[in-house]
C-alpha cells in the first residue's frame, strides 16, 4: 500500500513509523502478571464468542501484542494506524493482529491492515464524520449476476459495533492453513448486518502531487454469503460505474466504510475546507462562479 509522506504532511498530517521486530521486542518482554495485561486478557475474552479449542497460552499471547500496541499509540500520540499483519506476525510473534485493530477501531482509533496508511486516514475521517466506528475492507467478490452489489470481505479487523453482533474471534483461515493456525488466534469474524453505510477512499498520487479521494453511500444488506472471515454483502447504486472509475483513476482495492449516511459531511470537508480532488458518486458538483483548474489527466473525472 503506496503513499507519499510528503503529501501528507503538506496537509498537516504526520506519519510516525516503528520496526514490527521493536513491537515484538516489547510484547515479549511484558511479565505475564502485569496487571494491565490481565485485564487487557478479560476485555478481549469479552470482546466475542472464543472456539474452545483456543489455549489460554494464545490469549495470552495476542494480549500482549494488544497492549503493547495501544501503549505505543498512546506514547506517540498517534489517531490512527495501519499494521503490517501479515505474515511476519505471525510467524515470529504467534498471533494475528485483527482483534488488536478491531479493538481499537471500537474506541475510534481506527486501525488498517497491511500498514495502508491512507486506508487508516480514510477510516478516521469516518469516524470523524459519523462518530462510529469504521472498518476497512476490500473491493472482493460479485454476487451473483446482480449488477449493483458486491461482497466486500477481509480477514477479520471489523470492529464490533461496525458488524453489529458479537463476533467470533478465532483464527485466520485462509493463512492458517498455510502456516499453522496455532500460529493465527486473533481473527474477528462475523457477518455485517444490513444497514445504511458510507464508503470512503482517499488515495495519494505522487505524479500529479496531490491526494484525491472517492465517496458514497450504499446498504449492506442480509443477503447470505458463505465465506469465512469478515463479510459485508453491500448494494451500491451504479456500482459498475464506480468500479470503472476506481479503476481507470489508480485507486487500491481497500475501501473504508461506515454504518450510516455520512458522504454529506465528508464531502463538504474535503470540498470547502481541505481542496482535495473528489469524485462524489451520488452528488452533482456545486455551481461555481469562478471553475476550478483543469485536473491533470489522470484526475480527469474527479471533481
Amino acid at each position: 500500500m503506496r503513499y507519499s509522506e510528503k503529501l501528507l504532511q503538506d496537509s498537516g498530517i504526520t506519519v510516525v513509523t516503528v520496526d514490527l521486530s521493536e513491537m515484538m521486542g516489547a510484547a515479549n518482554r511484558l511479565s505475564d502478571s502485569d496487571p494491565d495485561l490481565l485485564a487487557k486478557m478479560e476485555r478481549i475474552k469479552a470482546y466475542g464468542r472464543i472456539p474452545a479449542h483456543i489455549q489460554p497460552a494464545q490469549i495470552l499471547r495476542q494480549a500482549k501484542w494488544s497492549l503493547t500496541v495501544d501503549r505505543w499509540i498512546v506514547e506517540n500520540g498517534c489517531d490512527a494506524s495501519a499494521i503490517q499483519c501479515w505474515r511476519s506476525l505471525q510467524d515470529n510473534f504467534g498471533c494475528a493482529t485483527c482483534v488488536t485493530m478491531s479493538m481499537m477501531g471500537e474506541e475510534l482509533m481506527p486501525s488498517a491492515c497491511e500498514v495502508d496508511i491512507m486506508g487508516a486516514l480514510s477510516m478516521y475521517a469516518l469516524a470523524l464524520a459519523s462518530g462510529a466506528p469504521p472498518a476497512i475492507l476490500d473491493w472482493n467478490n460479485n454476487f451473483a449476476r446482480e449488477p449493483d452489489m458486491c461482497v466486500c470481505t477481509h480477514c477479520g479487523n471489523f470492529p464490533k459495533k461496525f458488524i453489529g453482533d458479537t463476533p467470533e474471534i478465532g483464527e485466520l483461515d485462509v493463512l492458517g492453513e498455510t502456516i499453522g493456525r496455532e500460529k493465527c488466534f486473533g481473527a474477528v469474524k462475523g457477518k455485517v448486518k444490513a444497514g445504511p453505510m458510507t464508503y470512503f477512499r482517499v488515495s495519494s498520487d505522487d505524479r500529479a502531487g496531490t491526494l484525491k479521494a472517492y465517496l458514497g453511500q450504499g446498504e449492506f444488506t442480509d443477503d447470505p454469503y458463505g465465506m469465512d472471515g469478515g463479510i459485508a454483502v453491500c448494494r451500491v447504486p451504479r456500482l459498475r460505474n464506480l468500479m470503472r472509475f476506481v479503476t481507470q483513476n489508480g485507486f487500491e482495492h481497500h475501501v473504508a466504510m461506515v454504518r450510516g449516511h455520512h458522504a454529506e459531511v465528508v464531502n463538504e470537508a474535503l470540498t470547502r475546507y481541505l481542496g482535495w480532488p473528489l469524485y462524489d458518486h451520488d452528488t452533482a458538483p456545486e455551481p461555481m462562479l469562478v471553475p476550478r483548474p483543469p485536473a491533470p489527466p489522470l484526475l480527469k473525472g474527479l471533481r
